[in-house]
């Protein structure tokens, strides 16, 4: 991999700043109201960070000093929104400087400190950074990560400029895996989407990107075009970074070409604009260029100048494709000047680089196949493993040759010069076969990775399918409980109106009755402590609704399981006779007086009591349809404290199960009811939120056309003392 693909992709992201010509206004407008008298920390703190932003692209010290006292000032005000949006300059203002640790660092902490205002548009902004940063590091499975986790936030956001720079960015990581079947439909997709949208950073990305596709696949003419366009738009957006960058794209073309004074021309300009903005980003992409044209064109004295120095600045911003490239030039031109020793020294140093990038290759694809399909991950683990081991072989066996070619050749200077030569081509056809098993590696993965996104979608429907049919079933209950309340509340309302009537005229008469007044007033302050018992009763029952309804927290609170199991056993009873008011049960209930409170997560239990008791009800209605008349429905729930746990047990005399269904009964998508009727996860989910949530036990006995009886289990270790002790 070139340098061209690790700036293919996200070089535009990095300046967000307003246009040059725009800048200074802004900047001095902004100079003239920080300067004011008695401004309040807030707004001046906002004002900081609007002047940092302005002069990113031209004053790149100033804006980091200006980042950090915003950063500073919002900590000593709490004013943490301005905290967060410090964080998050200054984790652009470190990429840009190449220092990516610290760059994911302040993401991080932007986005843990978005998470805690609820600001979903923060967290997708720097989820967005921690991208980038990776991004540019070559960590392409983690890069994927932090776009998964921005994607859902920006759209919650409905933060279409994020949404659509984490797609774009999706686009360049495929290029950057250098997988161009899957990769040029997706940058041609975001190309469209930021034309539309005039995001003229997406637009410019997906411009550059395009071009490295059509270099990689030597289409030259594609390639300049989309160049060609890019560069026009950073020109009018004046955008400095951004032309360099494109020049440098261009040159390498050129130069791929073997048209050398085209690539030499647009490499100088490349460098002037780096080095008049200070731009340490492209610079050494942009020196190593030209070293490698001047190498083609036997000028090796300027091309060791320019590989030193493109060199040095590979190191402090640990590029290891640019100091590999630059350690390749460095010993081809002291070949060429016969100076064999730093040659020879450079040729080893190109040769540890390139080690290190396959094995980082080989650890990329590794990572990224963690993301494939569960069911085939063993077997593609073991594969790739098998490759990688038969890759490593070949390397180790290619580097023993190398070396004592070399060695052998050092008693002879032409010999010496010769071996080297034969050495490039032996490397050259190495790398096409790594390459195209590679190739081969990324095809795999990306497989795996469409499989496992399928599959996450499907589940997810089903789970939230089997969800919305749980509540259906408590909503069913519930409409019949709240009933009660709400004609006690009307009832004892138009009482309570009579009484209010009696009593005005009763103030109206002649003859003023204190006596009756007295009765009247009483009987009205009953009624209204019955209307707000029961009103509080109804309010009750809704907020059980709302809580099953929403995600569980996972928290556990001390709990009667006995109220717990007596009122999920009324309103499953509710929710069959609402579905057919024709089947009449015979409820029976054992409870432990002595059970005490126990540390539960309610909602969790209540879906299991809820799931188990429907299932009951299911399996007496369907007996009861083809039993005798002698058959009684009867459904039992009981409780029993025993010395290390808590015991639930559902007793239904339904329908029963067979041995073989019995073993599968707690398996995901398992069921034996009819086609749209059930999902096959409520027992699945029972068992999890039993065994994983609360580290208890779900099981059952049956036998068929006479009994089901499930018992769960929960742990008393953090149990509460018994109930009597709490009041």
């Amino acid at each position: 991999m070139t340098y061209r693909s690790r700036i293919a992709g996200v070089s535009f992201f990095l300046v967000t700043a307003l246009p040059l010509h725009a800048q200074r206004p802004l900047v001095d407008s902004l100079q003239e109201l920080l300067q004011a008298q008695a401004q309040p920390d807030t707004l001046r703190i906002k004002r900081l960070q609007a002047l940092a932003i302005a002069l990113t692209a031209t004053d790149l010290p100033q804006a980091q000093a200006l980042t950090e006292q915003a950063l500073t000032r919002s900590r000593h005000a709490h004013y943490a929104p301005g905290e967060a949006r410090a964080l998050l300059w200054l984790s652009t203002l470190s990429r840009r400087q190449a220092k990516y640790e610290l760059a994911r660092r302040y993401a991080q902490q932007a986005q843990q400190l978005f998470a805690r205002l609820s600001q979903r548009q923060g967290q997708a902004e720097s989820y967005l950074q921690l991208m980038l940063a990776e991004l540019i590091q070559g960590n392409f499975a983690a890069a994927l990560v932090a776009a998964q986790q921005g994607l859902p936030l920006a759209e919650q956001a409905r933060d279409q400029q994020t949404k659509r720079r984490l797609q774009a960015t999706l686009g360049s990581i495929y290029l950057n895996l250098e997988d161009y079947v899957a990769a040029l439909p997706t940058l041609q997709a975001a190309l469209t989407n930021g034309e539309q949208a005039g995001d003229h950073q997406v637009v410019m990305s997906m411009l550059n990107a395009l071009g490295t596709v059509y270099t990689k696949q030597k289409n030259w003419p594609a390639a300049l075009r989309y160049y060609s366009r890019a560069q026009q738009l950073a020109t009018e957006q004046h955008d400095q970074v951004n032309s360099t960058i494109n020049e440098i794209n261009v040159a390498d073309v050129y130069r791929l070409q073997g048209n050398y004074a085209l690539a030499k021309g647009h490499g100088l300009h490349a460098q002037a604009r780096a080095l008049a903005t200070q731009d340490t980003y492209s610079l050494p992409f942009a020196e190593l260029l030209l070293a490698q044209v001047y190498q083609a064109t036997g000028q090796p004295d300027s091309a060791i100048r320019l590989a030193h120095h493109s060199l040095q600045l590979g190191q402090q911003t640990r590029s290891k494709e640019n100091m590999r490239d630059a350690s390749e030039v460095l010993a081809q031109a002291y070949a060429a000047r016969r100076a064999f020793a730093p040659a020879y020294h450079y040729q080893q140093v190109a040769r540890a680089y390139t080690d290190t990038l396959a094995g980082e290759q080989t650890q990329r694809q590794t990572s990224a196949l963690r993301y494939g399909y569960e069911l085939d991950k063993k077997q593609a683990q073991i594969a790739l493993l098998t490759k990688t081991r038969q890759l490593q072989a070949q390397q180790s066996a290619r580097q023993h040759q190398q070396l004592i070619g070399l060695l052998v050749g050092l008693g002879g200077v032409g010999l010496l010069a010769g071996l080297l030569w034969r050495n490039v081509g032996l490397k050259q056809r190495a790398n096409r076969r790594l390459n195209e098993k590679n190739q081969q590696i990324a095809e795999q993965r990306d497989a795996l990775d469409y499989a496992l996104l399928t599959l996450q979608a499907t589940q997810g429907q089903l789970i939230q399918r089997e969800k919305m049919a749980s509540l259906g079933e408590l909503t069913a209950g519930i409409a019949h409980e709240i009933q009660n309340p709400l004609n006690f509340v009307n009832n004892f309302s138009d009482v309570s109106a009579e009484l209010v009537e009696e009593l005005q005229q009763g103030r109206l008469a002649p003859v003023h009755e204190p006596e009756l007044e007295a009765d009247l007033l009483n009987d009205l302050h009953s009624n209204l402590h019955k209307i707000r018992a029961h009103g509080q009763r109804a309010a009750t029952i809704v907020q059980g609704m709302l809580e099953h309804s929403r995600p569980s927290t996972g928290k556990r609170l001390p709990t009667d399981p006995n109220a717990l199991c007596e009122e999920y056993l009324r309103l499953a009873y509710h929710g069959l006779r609402a579905k057919d008011s024709t089947v009449v049960v015979t409820l029976l209930t054992d409870y432990d007086a002595q059970s005490g409170l126990v540390e539960m997560e309610p909602q969790g239990i209540g879906r299991v009591l809820l799931n188990l008791l429907t299932n009951a009800f299911y399996a007496v209605r369907q007996r009861q349809q083809l039993a005798t008349s002698t058959y009684i429905p009867t459904v039992r729930l009981s409780t029993r404290r025993l010395a290390q746990a808590l015991e639930i047990k559902v007793y239904d005399n339904g329908t029963g199960m067979r041995e073989e269904i019995r073993q599968k009964v707690f398996h995901p998508f398992f069921t034996t009811k009819p086609a749209g009727e059930g999902t096959g996860l409520g027992l699945s989910l029972s068992y999890d939120i039993v065994t994983q949530g609360h580290n208890g036990t779900l099981s059952v006995q049956s036998e068929v056309d006479y009994y089901t009886e499930f018992t769960l289990q929960l742990p008393l270790e953090l149990s509460a003392r018994p109930a009597a002790l709490h009041r």
